[in-house]
């Protein structure tokens, strides 16, 4: 009786950590593996935009980074416009936003 017991504890202890979790990525249940009405999957589409809209801030980045060394070279003195702190914090605004949709993929 002791090791029916002992048997049955070792079994229901097993069993409980024999089952993998299920990913996100496999339950067609999870709210990641929304369909849209074109068939495809919602969370796929949602990347693909938020790649195109990286592409589009890293490409307006890059030129407001070049306007600012531009105007920084051509400056006599060492004063910097209004203008200029302007694009400075729009690069700022930019890497912020990039960086943000990059982390949360």
């Amino acid at each position: 009786m002791r090791r029916l017991w002992l048997v049955f504890t070792v079994l229901a202890i097993l069993s409980g950590q024999g089952i993998p979790p299920t990913s996100p990525d496999t339950n067609p249940n999870s709210p990641n593996n929304t369909r849209l009405p074109n068939g495809k999957l919602q969370r796929d589409e949602i990347i693909k935009a938020e790649h195109k809209k990286n592409v589009e801030d890293a490409a307006t980045l890059a030129r407001l980074a070049q306007e600012v060394k531009d105007e920084i070279d051509n400056s006599d003195s060492y004063i910097v416009s209004v203008k200029t702190l302007k694009k400075i914090d729009d690069i700022d605004r930019l890497a912020k936003g990039i960086r943000g949709r990059l982390a949360r993929n």
